[in-house]
């Protein structure tokens, strides 16, 4: 499972983003692209099981899925497609098919408090 590779990663992404160090995570964003080869589901649970024990286990991680898309030069987007499958050729013209997004795996930003804060002190950041 690279997911829990990937959450340490992130984790210590977004921990050295957080200010004076004694901060902690309370919320995570993350978009991740359908041709990423990350499952999301698995992603929080290697979040929660990478976070555990540490100032920042109270934190989530929101997933932010990105489907690629299939484009025709001519006939423009292809919302035929059923999630997972993948045309050669558009439906319409028959011309040659290009995919487009979906390989996104990035932190978009993060919310963390201090202790010094009050639980409804929590501060947003973008990573």
């Amino acid at each position: 499972m690279h997911e829990l590779g990937l959450a340490h990663d992130v984790l210590r992404l977004c921990a050295a983003r957080l200010p004076g160090g004694a901060a902690r995570l309370v919320r995570v964003r993350l978009a991740v692209g359908e041709l990423s080869a990350v499952e999301p589901d698995l992603m929080r649970f290697a979040w929660e099981a990478v976070v555990a024990g540490t100032p920042h286990a109270e934190s989530m991680l929101e997933v932010e899925w990105r489907p690629a898309r299939q484009v025709c030069e001519a006939c423009g987007e292809v919302p035929e497609r059923a999630a997972g499958s993948w045309l050669r050729l558009c439906p319409r013209c028959e011309r040659p098919l290009r995919i487009e997004g979906g390989q996104e795996l990035d932190v978009l930003d993060l919310a963390y408090d201090t202790p010094d804060e009050d639980p409804a002190g929590t501060r947003e950041g973008e990573a």
